[in-house]
């Protein structure tokens, strides 16, 4: 919705040292809305959208945790010899 007003915004910005929009620069102006049913159908798909990303997000994460604790794991094999990394760093 604020997307179709940013043109009115930027010409109503520039009158003063404070950029900003009051209700009288844009009481007059219409903005078309999806009807209510409408909305909760975009509403409902960004919930389920989100819920999928956050998904995706918690799997990235426990694999980031997984892959801290193989480098710890061999980091400490490394040093107290349990395996031999000398042929791995020539």
């Amino acid at each position: 919705m604020l997307m179709n007003l940013a043109p009115l915004f930027l010409l109503h910005a520039v009158k003063s040292a404070v950029p900003g929009v009051d209700r009288n620069d844009i009481h007059a102006d219409h903005t078309a809305l999806p009807n209510w049913a409408e909305q909760h159908a975009i509403a409902d798909y960004l919930d389920r959208e989100m819920a999928k990303i956050d998904a995706l997000l918690a799997k990235i994460q426990e694999a980031i945790d997984r892959l801290k604790e193989l480098r710890t794991a061999l980091i400490s094999a490394a040093v107290t010899g349990k395996i031999d990394v000398r042929e791995t760093a020539a």
